[in-house]
């Protein structure tokens, strides 16, 4: 069930704003532009993978849910580990961090891979 996507979603995406709005404005005057840039890449990220959440949560009501469980998880976990390692990286210089980012972005590619799933064979059992 995908009762915790849709409410998670929205407190990803909440904290996205703040995020962003953190960075442009207090963030900018203490890093480097890479790391800001580095900081704006994962708060961009993690809005388009909120929203993805609250989508799955809403398409995941019916009874065939299972892909897009699978989907709001991978979100979920891209989220933490692609948004979560540039911010731990750009406001603390850790610089190994930047080898967990592509696991973020290889948990989002298999969100969206899932999706596909889900919307593939919601529509075909329709």
């Amino acid at each position: 069930m995908l009762k915790w996507s849709i409410p998670i979603g929205a407190c990803l995406g909440f904290l996205g704003v703040a995020g962003g709005a953190f960075g442009a404005h207090a963030l900018k005057a203490y890093l480097q532009p890479e790391m800001l840039q580095a900081f704006e890449v994962g708060v961009r990220y993690q809005l388009y993978h909120a929203l993805a959440l609250v989508a799955v949560g809403m398409l995941g009501r019916g009874g065939r849910a299972r892909p897009y469980v699978w989907a709001a998880r991978a979100f979920f976990l891209g989220t933490l580990l692609f948004s979560g390692s540039l911010y731990v990286l750009a406001l603390s210089g850790v610089r190994w961090l930047g080898a967990v980012t592509p696991l973020g972005g290889v948990a989002f590619l298999a969100g969206w891979a899932c999706l596909a799933w889900g919307g593939w064979t919601h529509g075909r059992q329709a």
